[in-house]
């Protein structure tokens, strides 16, 4: 059974800094992207980040590229997306996808919220 976890969220403020983590069992997870997405409230859910199965490539949206990061250990079975400076605009829920192919598993999600 192939199982994503998001885990990380939570409340911050505006400046702060969260890390999301993302693992996933069940798979062969050194051969998946792995993908970071958001959706907030009244919003579509929309890409933030994407990483190659190995990490030598990685992707992030223009919106978000001069704060947030993405990477991954595999070793770990693990992605993460460090968010820095963060803004109210970031609230949202996180969610993982891992993808490979026509085969893609998604996470229930993580809540970020920014918020003085």
């Amino acid at each position: 059974q192939v199982q994503v976890v998001e885990s990380g969220g939570g409340l911050v403020q505006p400046g702060g800094s969260l890390r999301l983590s993302c693992t996933a069992s069940g798979v062969t997870f050194s051969a998946y992207t792995m993908n970071w997405y958001r959706q907030a409230p009244g919003r579509e859910r929309e890409l933030v980040a994407s990483i190659s199965p190995s990490g030598g490539a990685t992707n992030v949206a223009d919106s978000v590229k001069e704060r947030f990061t993405i990477f991954r250990d595999n070793a770990k079975n693990a992605a993460y997306l460090q968010m820095n400076n963060l803004k109210p605009d970031d609230t949202a829920v996180y969610y993982c996808k891992a993808l490979r192919g026509s085969r893609n598993y998604w996470g229930q999600g993580t809540q970020v919220t920014v918020s003085s």
